[in-house]
């Protein structure tokens, strides 16, 4: 399994912009497909964007346009890119390998709120 460290939440007004990383661990990191989710009280988690190991990606239909997911193996890191913020982005943001079911290992997530 990949441990991972989410950072870079914050509260941003609509139209802003954040930068979230996940910190990965795990010897085989670059070997894997990874994903951001989010989550928002009252709402399933869902899948915001992946990347694979080749650096294709591909996003949701609510975000694409807006986010851009990338990564650095050299680092173990992921990155998510958020543009254009609006209120229903506002969830709990987790990183994990593509695929991740509820009883996998999840980190504690990032919080972004959009917000005026």
């Amino acid at each position: 399994q990949v441990h991972v460290v989410e950072s870079g939440g914050g509260l941003v007004h609509p139209g802003g912009s954040l930068r979230l990383s996940c910190a990965a661990s795990g010897s085989i990191f670059s070997m894997n497909a990874m994903a951001w989710y989010r989550q928002a009280p009252g709402n399933e988690r869902d899948l915001v964007a992946h990347v694979t190991s080749g650096g294709n990606t591909n996003y949701a239909d609510s975000v694409k346009g807006r986010f851009t997911i990338s990564r650095d193996n050299a680092k173990n890191t992921v990155y998510l890119q958020m543009n254009s913020l609006k209120p229903e982005d506002t969830a709990v943001y987790y990183c994990n390998e593509l695929g991740a079911s509820t009883t996998d290992y999840w980190g504690k997530g990032t919080l972004v709120t959009v917000s005026s």
